[in-house]
């Protein structure tokens, strides 16, 4: 019996974000099964007179993949959306999800993440920048030694923070993060910094620019990204290539 699982990044939160094959994809799904602020991405496109939609949370996820799994007939599809892009930051349920279903039955379709519009937002361009997420249930001891090395590297980082409502000992949000920096010797009052809360929700959307040290004691929703700019520009014009040489 073959149960076709699509796994779809629908982008940061606008519908506007949305790809033609992430439509295309939820459009063709008996089952659709997400967390609510996933589901309220999609809801214009999601038609209940014919599909049944779950909404999932940490605690009741895994009861509800394997209902849809048990429930599902031969050749059906059910679509797992996820915010931003699936193949980012997504890989613990990901993972679960490949378990239950096995990989030749799902199909993983990419979406913008918020990492991305953080990236054009600032103008930081992501080949010249690190890229953590901190978003994980995992320890994240040594991503923080990641996070210290970049910036002492001079790198730019683009990072997602990790929220813990139920244990706040296990947030590492922004304040959390600048606490950290200038215990290990950053000096946080002249690192540049920017955070973006709702990135792609016109009405919600809000953006922070400022220093690292500014962020302690601050509070930012937990869709939320970071971005630690250390960016220096340089164009074409500021390297001497071979044809510039002949030119001369």
């Amino acid at each position: 019996m073959q149960k076709n699982l699509l796994i779809v990044g629908v982008g940061p939160g606008s519908p506007q974000y949305l790809t033609c094959v992430a439509m295309d994809a939820i459009k063709k799904s008996k089952y659709i099964v997400g967390y609510k602020y996933t589901l309220d991405t999609v809801e214009s496109i999601i038609d209940k007179t014919r599909q049944e939609v779950y909404h999932i949370t940490m605690r009741n996820q895994e009861s509800i993949y394997q209902h849809v799994y048990n429930k599902m007939k031969d050749r059906e599809y059910c679509t797992v959306p996820f915010t931003g892009d699936a193949n980012f930051s997504e890989s613990e349920v990901v993972d679960r999800l490949l378990e239950i279903f096995g990989d030749n039955n799902v199909e993983i379709i990419p979406g913008i993440s918020s990492i991305q519009v953080a990236s054009s937002k600032s103008m930081i361009p992501l080949d010249k920048s690190y890229i953590l997420s901190f978003h994980i249930s995992d320890d994240i001891e040594k991503k923080k030694k990641e996070l210290i090395n970049a910036i002492m590297d001079k790198k730019s980082v683009i990072l997602l923070p990790r929220p813990w409502p139920d244990d706040p000992s296990r947030n590492f949000m922004q304040s959390d993060i600048a606490k950290f920096l200038k215990l290990h010797g950053i000096d946080t009052s002249i690192l540049k910094v920017w955070v973006f809360e709702y990135l792609s929700k016109y009405n919600k959307e809000t953006i922070f620019r400022g220093k690292a040290i500014d962020l302690e004691g601050m509070n930012f929703n937990p869709l939320s990204v970071m971005v630690i700019d250390q960016n220096k520009r340089h164009s074409y014009r500021d390297f001497d290539s071979s044809e510039t040489r002949h030119l001369k």
